[in-house]
């Protein structure tokens, strides 16, 4: 699935895609997005393994911040068990 280049959603994606973690925050600053779990379920939904990591930063804030990964075995498992059940 393709992205159209004037969306949030494209914007985030390019900047994961680049290997950038991106933080609440960040994205609200930079892409303009308020809600970024709802643009990181479309990118999921789009086929791609972005996880969520969480990290103390140097004042003791619990910080999110969201990459693009490699699938683990066990998510790529689960896809084909739900595709064989007729679920996907």
């Amino acid at each position: 699935m393709r992205f159209n280049e004037n969306t949030k959603t494209y914007k985030l994606f390019s900047a994961l895609q680049a290997g950038e973690a991106v933080t609440p925050a960040a994205a609200e600053k930079r892409f303009g997005i308020k809600n970024i779990s709802a643009e990181v379920s479309r990118i999921r939904n789009a086929g791609f393994a972005v996880y969520c990591n969480n990290r103390t930063a140097g004042n003791n804030v619990q910080v999110t911040e969201y990459v693009i990964g490699k699938p683990s075995r066990r998510l790529v498992s689960a896809g084909y068990k739900a595709i064989a059940l007729g679920l996907a």
